[in-house]
């Protein structure tokens, strides 16, 4: 995966380097930032660019899904308040992202400066990789530095468009992710172990074929993990299952037997007669009868996925076991994230949710690589090739 540049391949000094950043952090409803990871996470390589004495820092960022042009709620002048807390020094909030205004604050901030554009999703051709777009981005820098490992996936102007474009590099966080799950996937310790969840098993499937190529255990839960039970002919009464999936999922079960890839899946649930918070949760062993609803792993289940992780050498964690977010239905979420924690082994944990889950337990800091994309992690855990980092091979 790592055949691209790094920041000791690029020339920086006196130069204007263009930055994408992933700044897509939460918001409370008057614009109060939740959650800065993303903006800390960035600091290293803004920081490194200005040690190797770039002339100026002009930086491109995300943030929510604008639809159709600007949109108050979406401005990155909270993000940039932030981002100047953090860097101690000032940075210019712009309120355009391209033109001649644009080119002109750039041209006339002082050297040294951190500028950073407006949103670059109210551009409409942003996210449709607008060659022109891509074009009028080009003309900020003089070269690019692509640090967005979480926009990565997306074939977008601001990512693979000015990559094409300009001398590009990766920065320092997209190397380290990429790293990450290079060690995962290309030059595991063994045993590897993988550990899924979430709802949909067709949001893993191709997840679960790339991985049945690569690891000695892999371990299903969450919603995905009553499609396989389904499919193994176990009774999951009224829980999540995806019909249309069954009989991949059968046939995954056959690679992972003849690869010899052990499958652990629940036997035990926490169970409900609804989907709700409140619903009066209970222990059910063995299949779930009918009216019943599987929304966490039992407690023999999470006892057996700790051991499976417990000597891995390797593992890597997409995936809630349950509805961690609802207190009855978060103790399978938890005992796995402790377990990932525990575990002496190399630990990545990729995915929206897993990340929140573990940040929520607190389990961050005892863990060797928490990434910051969910779709790009998920991508790469694919097999497949993300756009921002093949642009960077030109």
């Amino acid at each position: 995966m790592k055949t691209f540049p790094g920041l000791d391949s690029l020339l920086v000094t006196g130069k204007r380097v263009l930055v994408r950043v992933d700044f897509n952090v939460p918001q409370d409803e008057s614009g109060a930032i939740g959650d800065d990871t993303r903006i800390r996470a960035a600091l290293p390589t803004l920081r490194k660019l200005l040690e190797l004495g770039a002339g100026k820092l002009v930086l491109m960022s995300h943030l929510g899904r604008p639809q159709d042009g600007p949109d108050e709620r979406y401005r990155l002048a909270p993000v940039g308040l932030r981002l100047a807390q953090l860097l101690g020094r000032e940075v210019l909030c712009l309120r355009e992202t391209v033109g001649d205004a644009v080119e002109r604050a750039i041209g006339s901030a002082p050297e040294g400066a951190v500028v950073l554009l407006e949103n670059v999703r109210f551009e409409k051709g942003e996210t449709k990789g607008d060659p022109e777009l891509s074009k009028r981005f080009a003309r900020l820098g003089d070269v690019f530095v692509n640090d967005a490992f979480g926009s990565s996936h997306r074939d977008h102007c601001s990512v693979s468009g000015v990559a094409r474009l300009l001398p590009s590099a990766a920065g320092l966080l997209l190397e380290r992710e990429v790293e990450a799950f290079e060690r995962v996937l290309e030059s595991p310790e063994r045993p590897l172990v993988a550990i899924l969840g979430g709802a949909k098993v067709s949001d893993k499937l191709k997840v679960v074929d790339n991985l049945l190529e690569r690891v000695d255990r892999l371990i299903v839960g969450g919603g995905m993990a009553y499609t396989f039970l389904k499919a193994k002919g176990i009774a999951i009464g009224a829980s999540l299952v995806q019909e249309d999936q069954l009989e991949s999922v059968r046939a995954a079960l056959k690679r992972a037997e003849a690869r010899g890839v052990e499958v652990l899946l629940p036997t035990d649930h926490v169970v409900a007669d609804r989907f709700a918070a409140d619903a009066p949760a209970r222990d059910v062993d063995g299949g779930i009868p009918q009216g019943a609803m599987g929304l966490d792993i039992g407690p023999r289940t999470r006892a057996a996925f700790a051991r499976a992780i417990e000597d891995a050498k390797t593992v890597v964690w997409n995936g809630p076991m349950g509805v961690f977010e609802w207190e009855p239905f978060a103790k399978g979420t938890e005992a796995v994230g402790r377990a990932v924690a525990a575990c002496k082994g190399y630990t990545v944990v990729g995915g929206g949710d897993s990340v929140a889950a573990a940040e929520a337990f607190g389990l961050t800091d005892q863990i060797s690589h928490v990434s910051t994309g969910g779709g790009a992690s998920l991508e790469l855990l694919e097999g497949l090739d993300l756009p921002g980092i093949a642009a960077l091979r030109k």
